[in-house]
């Protein structure tokens, strides 16, 4: 049975900096979210406010409010914002420690990792709880530098990048997962940061907090468990930030690790600047195709549009224009299905039909 998790995000739900929370009320196979704790959509529905569809999860103003109206004392408590500092404010410290004197594990998505805290530890220590530190890296004797035995498998491996970070490029992986899944494909989803982690993905490494030299040989390795662990049909790989984005360098460690034949695109067009850069604008999506083509030698078979601040007829408006002027199938992970993305999987790795029919009909 899965625990049941609380998740913090107050006054970031439904923001860029509330993706872990955003993440978790969309698609959890690790934990049952019983609540999000928001001071400013205080009575919502948290499934209609971020989706427009009620999933029954609702948003409370504080901790207390939610204990004051569930059953019981959550398992968990999860820490739902990635903000840019990375860092705890003295308040949210105060929370996580009032979530551990009621019993509650807490999971921490965080660069700042409580295990290495002293108060952190005293508090577990004495109040019998758990701390899960999501970004913490295994010990540098354990890492795994490059070796290149990816280079023998020959199982397709897509990559779903993107124009900048807190895109969608988690969320249409897992839609996408769950699309070939349903084409009867045995898909392995290879998650690369904390949100997919915590989600509860078999496979992954929180990318970001890994030294440069090991971040290809992390990838690798986690995408050589899953091909020699489950043998599946396809490997869909999570993108990170942007391979054009000024601070990071994750997706570049990501292509390098992963060797992707494909990758599909995720863009937001009324996005006018980097989420945390004000200053600096937004990448078109050609210039990022023409980018990850040129780095990767991998094609670009698709985009994904992220449909934030649009309206329903500059959607369908915006699909038509991308079809039309970059000849690539254009679709709404989230609105529209991911059937125009399965397709041009399939027509990149033709030999994936004949195993899909396979696994339905047999």
């Amino acid at each position: 049975m899965k625990e049941k998790a609380i998740v913090y995000c107050d006054n970031n739900f439904g923001t860029m900096d509330g993706k872990t929370a955003n993440g978790l009320v969309r698609n959890s196979r690790k934990f049952d979210i019983v609540g999000v704790i928001d001071s400013t959509k205080v009575g919502m529905d948290a499934g209609e406010f971020l989706v427009g569809e009620k999933n029954g999860i609702p948003i409370f103003k504080s901790l207390a409010h939610a204990l004051e109206n569930l059953q019981s004392v959550p398992d968990q408590f999860i820490y739902g914002i990635a903000p840019s500092e990375a860092f705890l404010k003295i308040d949210e410290r105060n929370l996580l420690f009032k979530a551990m004197e009621l019993g509650m594990n807490i999971v921490n998505p965080l660069h700042e990792f409580f295990t290495d805290d002293e108060e952190f530890i005293k508090l577990a220590k004495q109040f019998d709880v758990t701390i899960l530190d999501v970004r913490k890296p295994v010990q540098k004797k354990d890492m795994h530098l490059f070796s290149g035995r990816i280079l023998e498998i020959d199982t397709p491996v897509v990559a779903v990048l993107g124009t900048d970070s807190a895109i969608g490029k988690r969320t249409t992986s897992v839609l996408l997962e769950e699309a070939l899944f349903e084409r009867g494909l045995k898909v392995a989803f290879i998650a690369t940061g904390q949100t997919g982690l915590i989600q509860g993905a078999k496979y992954g490494v929180a990318i970001d907090a890994i030294p440069s030299q090991f971040m290809t040989g992390e990838i690798e390795n986690e995408i050589m468990k899953a091909y020699e662990n489950d043998n599946p049909d396809i490997i869909i790989v999570e993108g990170q930030g942007a391979l054009s984005h000024p601070a990071y360098i994750s997706s570049c460690g990501i292509i390098r690790g992963s060797r992707p034949g494909a990758v599909i695109i995720q863009h937001a067009p009324k996005r006018p600047h980097l989420g945390d850069f004000s200053y600096i604008e937004m990448p078109t999506v050609k210039s990022e195709i023409d980018l990850i083509e040129n780095f990767s030698k991998a094609e670009v078979i698709a985009v994904t549009i992220n449909h934030e601040n649009m309206s329903n007829e500059e959607l369908m408006t915006t699909i038509t224009d991308y079809e039309e002027d970059l000849k690539l199938p254009t679709t709404d992970a989230l609105k529209l299905g991911c059937d125009k993305l399965t397709e041009s999987i399939f027509k990149a790795y033709p030999k994936l039909i004949s195993k899909q029919k396979k696994v339905l009909f047999n």
